[in-house]
């Protein structure tokens, strides 16, 4: 099966963006002394991921993404919403309804990082 077995968040102050997944999403993050950059290991989401010191320049807002996006499943779009807010993060793209299936929206970092969050609904946009 081709499933996503990993993913990485690029950050040019991962101590922030530590703070911001662990607040919203109640991820931890391990340091991982081993690799020759400033590298931490999530520890407790389920999937095997990385944060690290960003390599290049942050991308500009309002470009799109240049890489994957990834979503995460979350109980409450709008109570997650309100997290994502309130630590820092920004709107990228509002909520809308998947028919059928749930809500997705999408957000952004401090480090203009995008990804979505999504809420599972099976009478999602069938009103």
């Amino acid at each position: 099966m081709n499933t996503i077995c990993y993913f990485e968040i690029q950050s040019s102050e991962p101590a922030r963006e530590i703070d911001f997944y662990h607040n919203v999403f109640g991820w931890e993050f391990i340091r991982d002394e081993n690799v020759p950059i400033e590298f931490y290991q999530l520890d407790n989401a389920g999937i095997n991921a990385a944060l690290f010191k960003r390599p290049a320049k942050v991308p500009p807002k309002k470009h799109g993404t240049n890489a994957f996006t990834c979503s995460i499943v979350v109980d409450s779009f709008e109570l997650t919403k309100r997290l994502i807010m309130k630590n820092g993060g920004q709107l990228a793209m509002p909520m809308f309804s998947i028919p059928g299936k749930g809500w997705q929206g999408y957000f952004m970092d401090a480090d203009n990082n995008v990804f979505g969050i999504f809420q599972e609904d099976p009478s999602a946009g069938l009103k």
